[in-house]
């Protein structure tokens, strides 16, 4: 004889100690990337910064190697989708943060110090199409 714990006839399917499952929405689009040899997983309104592309700031650029897709059904490319796109904004080109690199040969009195600043990209993703 099932156990009711006591609850009403009509709300047996959500009483304690029953497993409920409930059928759940996608609430959300990602895509997965590729541009300057990295993939990203974005989302629209996602701000990422990318490898340094030849676009000015306020320009809209797109990327066509979009390597898999969620929304109603996830999709996943051979290697890419065929007809997806993400574009996005370009906010702002700069440089990284400097790093330093010290080369030193022992026993021969030969130091370098050299700086490198890494430039960067930094897009706001707009839409996903896919």
């Amino acid at each position: 004889m099932p156990r009711d714990f006591g609850c009403p006839k009509k709300q047996r399917s959500a009483c304690p100690g029953q497993r409920v499952y409930i059928e759940s929405e996608v609430l959300f689009v990602f895509a997965i990337i590729k541009t300057g040899g990295k993939q990203y997983k974005v989302q629209e309104g996602d701000i990422i910064f990318v490898e340094k592309l030849d676009a000015e700031e306020g320009a809209t650029v797109e990327f066509g190697e979009v390597l898999a897709v969620s929304g109603e059904s996830f999709v996943a490319g051979t290697p890419t989708v065929a007809g997806a796109k993400v574009t996005a904004k370009v906010l702002k080109n700069g440089k990284g943060k400097k790093i330093y690199i010290l080369k030193y040969k022992s026993k021969k009195n030969e130091k370098k110090k050299i700086g490198h600043r890494q430039p960067y990209t930094k897009v706001q993703i707009e839409s996903i199409v896919g």
